[in-house]
């Protein structure tokens, strides 16, 4: 048996088939990266020195991969791709045997990836060589660009760059040769996107607090406006109360409401941003700690001032739902707010109506519900606002008691080689 023979046939069926195929979705997924990945299956086998058979194994693998998302197959693509070259092995007059040995490379591609032998390991390093090649950067971007198109949806850089650095994370090379190879420009890889990650949530960061003072200008020019309507209104000898307290009304829930968002985004970076430094320590600092005992401490401060933000930005988040009824005594005694889903989210349709018409009917019961709408929404912005400052407040006194800790432990405390 010929194999470069076979494996010509199979270089020259799959370029067929992304010629027959092309799709402008698929900027990453396309022949470019196919040759990419064997010719890193080649490099990898080459080192290994695989037999012929294993050899031909291995490189038709790397030809076949991603024949699958030709076929519209992309959640499912690996078995796609691995039915297309068992059929082409099989017209090709080879064993059973080695088709499904090919076959079985292409399904251990399937993230997480599980190879069960040598010529398996080979075709999933090579398929994800880019990693650890200073080509990443480039290769993410074109895969991102793939997902916006296929899904039809625009994918946040925070987000793409979080899941990411998961995948990065989560991934390691199976063969000896690549972990050698790509290990360290894999983890300068991996440092490069934490570091854009955390610059984009300063951003983020700066963003909110762009937007804090311009809905306090607002609101301001709003007042402001309402007290020049008001002048109007007196020097004319009109008197309009309903109208100014309708107003009144609206600005200060749009506001208490604009205050609960900006509340909640802040408590969503805090924990973002504690979460990454836990990740991170916990992944690189840990593993020091038994060469640099005197660093243990530190860690620990670290780690709980991280660990105890995040608990109070999570409770400053963490919602919470009354029981959702109330009744006619209720409705008579004026005791019953129904302009807060938590007081009728377990009512009937016909229940709340009734309550409801028996609102309208009445002003003073309507003001009443408004006005005891807006000092609900006050005491829960309250409570908000004091957790969410403890988280700030515990963040920043405990970095800076973790950076002296760390001196102190470098300095005072050094390991003695």
């Amino acid at each position: 048996m010929d194999i470069s023979s076979v494996i010509a046939a199979a270089q020259a069926h799959v370029t067929r088939q992304f010629e027959l195929h092309a799709s402008p979705v698929l900027v990453y997924h396309n022949i470019a990266h196919t040759q990419q990945v064997v010719q890193a299956a080649e490099q990898i086998a080459a080192y290994y020195r695989l037999s012929q058979q294993d050899l031909l194994c291995v490189v038709t693998a790397a030809w076949f991969h991603d024949v699958g998302y030709l076929l519209g197959e992309r959640q499912h693509h690996e078995a796609a791709g691995a039915e297309a070259a068992k059929a082409f092995m099989l017209s090709q007059g080879l064993p059973e045997g080695t088709a499904d040995a090919v076959a079985g490379c292409i399904l251990a591609t399937r993230l997480p990836q599980q190879p069960n032998n040598l010529m398996e390991q080979i075709v999933c390093d090579a398929d994800l060589f880019h990693l650890g090649s200073k080509e990443f950067s480039k290769r993410n971007k074109l895969m991102r660009t793939e997902a916006e198109l296929a899904y039809g949806s625009h994918i946040q850089g925070i987000d793409w760059t979080k899941s990411t650095i998961q995948l990065l994370e989560n991934h390691h090379y199976h063969t000896a040769y690549c972990q050698t190879l790509l290990k360290q420009q894999k983890e300068e890889n991996l440092e490069k996107l934490r570091s854009k990650l955390e610059a984009r949530q300063s951003e983020a960061l700066l963003e909110l607090e762009k937007q804090e003072a311009k809905a306090a200008k607002e609101k301001k020019d709003e007042l402001k406006a309402e007290r020049k309507k008001e002048e109007k209104a007196k020097e004319a000898g009109e008197k309009r109360p309903d109208r100014g307290i309708e107003t009144m009304f609206r600005t200060t829930s749009t506001n208490h409401i604009r205050l609960s968002s900006m509340a909640d985004s802040k408590a969503n970076i805090m924990i973002s941003v504690n979460a990454i430094i836990i990740s991170v320590l916990l992944s690189v600092l840990l593993r020091k700690l038994e060469d640099y005992p005197n660093f243990i401490l530190p860690s620990i401060i670290f780690l709980t001032t991280s660990v105890t933000t995040i608990v109070f930005s999570v409770l400053a988040t963490r919602p919470n739902v009354t029981s959702g009824r109330f009744t006619e005594t209720d409705i008579r005694n004026k005791s019953a707010n129904l302009l807060f889903f938590g007081n009728f989210h377990d009512m009937s349709y016909d229940e709340y109506e009734k309550g409801m018409n028996v609102i309208m009917e009445k002003g003073e019961y309507l003001y009443s519900n408004m006005i005891h709408d807006i000092y609900n929404l006050g005491v829960v912005l309250g409570r908000k606002y004091h957790l969410l400052r403890l988280a700030y407040n515990t963040f920043m006194f405990g970095i800076v008691a973790s950076v002296l800790a760390f001196v102190i432990a470098a300095v005072f405390f050094p390991v003695k080689g």
